[in-house]
């Protein structure tokens, strides 16, 4: 049976509830093993004096007694901690969840701001990116390229329709795989623990391409080694009186030599190594949780995540734990004066730099693939996870265009705009029939032309993202979007509103002529507001001219009645409005998209209502027009 969305926050709450007394229980014990390691030291000591004075061999064993029960108290406190920890965590990711569901902004992770002079074509628009936008929702990536892969989605200006459905599949097992989802973000969300940041991976990436020497040279090997068989060898001799004192001295000083001539060398393995210890520690317990996750055979979770399905030998648990104990060894070199005799007794940095060479060449052949897997099934778990949050969404179904036949380009039931929150959301039915056709949207102030926009702009990048929509169905092909909703002057550049508008709608026309691959779907929101009324109204009636009958279609809201006339010229025009009402003094909207032209107006029962004059001397019949609309 299918949960609703209220159902699936009082799960949620009810999980955050047990898990945090779970926690408390946790630190409870955590505290209760952090003392006893303090009567363990303080009644330790008291009680092994007073047993020395009197009998030393009970005292002796007081002290044996005193020191493992204070070891086995520290490992308990030291695991309650961390168990402790790890529930923190998850109650974190809960509460994010929870968070995500009512739309609660300030708890919901920040995404990178956007560009607001950007030019792509709705980025800006239908508030994609940056601050309270599509990608801040969705977003439960840990790692900075899958936060990207997931924005890049959502921002795809020519969809892919094989893409679109081999994502809507992996979305829609995902969606059912609740445990393996959290699993991956708990796993994530605690490797990552102590990072201010998401986790990025352009550092691992360069490091593997810094590859001018693969492999050290084999004589800085094969000499320390030599050299190490020589000391040792003269040490034993000379010990047994074979050797005088100076074969032995000669030999430490020829070791020391060429430790101090390769130096340099373990500078740069020192560098590689604290940079290794790190980064792979990071990624160790994520990798490790998907290549030892029980896939279902032949699912396509399954196939995404086969790169990680190695041979033991080759496979990340093993490669990244190899890789890390070579950066721990590594870390001697740190003390210089120590490490100048340990390489002097023992090749040490020259195994290492010799091992970490040949892991690093199974790295740079199998560490991309692991991340590129990885980036991509964070992705699809941003858009499972948004799936999961809310039940009555649902995947649209994206067709080709020549399989649709007579059946409308478009055509959505019960649409509404995902960004706004559940309670009292209202939402309606859109249908584009045929290539060419233009929605004229008319109505008042604030009635929700520029809201049902964006939510037919949002509902489509989601589609094409492979994600679901905010609808009861969405049917539909594919279409090259582009929007004229939210245009910002730029003072730097020195233009104004209009013109900024005016250029983004010069954009819209320039790429219908460049002949793109789609049907243009075009979104335009109250069409040259910039400018009087008299210039608007003919620049208008040329714009819509210019884009009727041709190879797009799309919607454009207007405050200009005189435009509904379009449609007696045009039989690809339809119009359609939203209104308003006045109760009990109040201004009041439904929101809901109807036909035909808009009957009312309220621009000055909007200006009455707060108080600013709608008349003057003279004009009697002001208040009488008020009356009328």
């Amino acid at each position: 049976m299918k949960t609703t969305r209220t159902e699936r926050l009082a799960l949620l709450q009810r999980q955050i509830e047990r898990l945090e007394a779970r926690r408390a229980r946790r630190e409870l014990k955590s505290n209760y093993f952090a003392w006893q390691q303090v009567m363990a030291l303080l009644l330790g000591f008291v009680i092994s004096f007073v047993l020395l004075a009197i009998f030393r061999p009970l005292g002796v064993l007081a002290i044996l007694g005193a020191i493992a029960y204070f070891y086995y108290s520290r490992k308990q406190q030291v695991a309650y901690s961390d168990s402790a920890l790890k529930l923190k965590n998850l109650v974190q990711f809960y509460e994010t969840q929870v968070a995500r569901a009512r739309l609660d902004w300030e708890h919901i992770p920040a995404v990178p701001a956007r560009s607001e002079q950007s030019d792509h074509p709705f980025e800006n628009d239908l508030d994609i990116s940056g601050e309270y936008s599509l990608h801040q929702l969705l977003n439960t990536a840990f790692s900075h390229e899958g936060s990207l892969h997931l924005r890049k989605w959502l921002l795809q200006r020519e969809p892919d329709l094989e893409t679109i459905q081999q994502r809507q599949a992996l979305v829609r097992e995902l969606t059912t795989q609740t445990r393996f989802r959290h699993k991956l973000a708990f796993h994530s969300l605690y490797t990552t623990r102590y990072m201010s940041e998401l986790f990025d991976a352009k550092r691992i990436l360069l490091w593997l391409a810094q590859d001018d020497a693969p492999r050290p040279p084999r004589y800085k090997l094969l000499v320390p080694c030599l050299l190490t068989v020589i000391l040792l060898a003269s040490l034993l001799l000379y010990a047994l009186g074979i050797l005088p004192v100076m074969v032995p001295l000669v030999s430490l000083l020829v070791s020391v030599s060429w430790s101090l001539f390769t130096m340099r060398d373990r500078l740069a393995l020192f560098a590689d190594a604290s940079f290794i210890s790190q980064s792979f520690a990071q990624l160790g317990d994520i990798f490790g949780y998907l290549e030892h996750y029980p896939y279902q055979k032949g699912s396509r979770l399954q196939e995404l995540c086969a790169p990680f399905a190695q041979e033991k030998a080759q496979g990340p648990t093993h490669l990244l734990a190899r890789l890390r104990r070579l950066a721990r060894m590594a870390t001697f070199s740190q003390d210089q004066v120590g490490a100048l005799f340990l390489n002097a007794l023992l090749p040490w940095d020259a195994y290492i730099a010799d091992q970490l060479a040949l892991s690093k060449q199974v790295a740079i052949n199998n560490l991309p693939q692991w991340l590129s897997a990885w980036f991509e099934l964070e992705a699809l778990c941003s858009l499972a996870n948004f799936a999961y949050l809310n039940p009555e969404y649902t995947l649209p179904e994206v067709v080709a265009q020549e399989k649709l036949g007579d059946a409308p380009l478009l055509q959505g039931t019960a649409l509404g705009h995902p960004l706004l929150e559940p309670e009292g959301k209202v939402t309606n039915n859109v249908s584009f029939a045929r290539q060419g056709d233009v929605m004229l949207i008319t109505g008042s102030n604030m009635a929700g032309k520029s809201t049902f926009l964006r939510t037919v702009g949002l509902n489509l990048c989601l589609a094409y993202a492979g994600g679901p929509v905010n609808a009861a169905s969405l049917r539909t092909t594919l279409f090259e979007l582009c929007c004229c909703i939210r245009v910002v002057d730029s003072v730097t550049d020195g233009y104004s509103y209009f013109y900024a508008e005016v250029r983004r709608l010069r954009q819209i026309l320039s790429r219908l002529q460049g002949q793109p691959r789609y049907p243009l779907f075009f979104l335009i929101d109250e069409i040259f507001k910039g400018t009087n009324n008299r210039e608007r109204l003919i620049g208008s009636h040329a714009y819509i001219y210019a884009l009727a009958g041709q190879h797009c279609l799309g919607a454009i809201s207007t405050h200009d009645l005189e435009l509904v006339a379009l449609s007696d010229e045009l039989p690809q025009i339809s119009n359609y409005h939203f209104r308003e009402h006045v109760i009990k003094g109040k201004m009041s909207f439904d929101y809901c998209l109807r036909t035909g032209p808009c009957p009312t107006s309220n621009a000055l029962k909007i200006m009455r209502l707060e108080g600013l004059p709608i008349s003057w001397p003279g004009a009697p019949t002001v208040s009488a027009q008020l009356e009328e609309v």
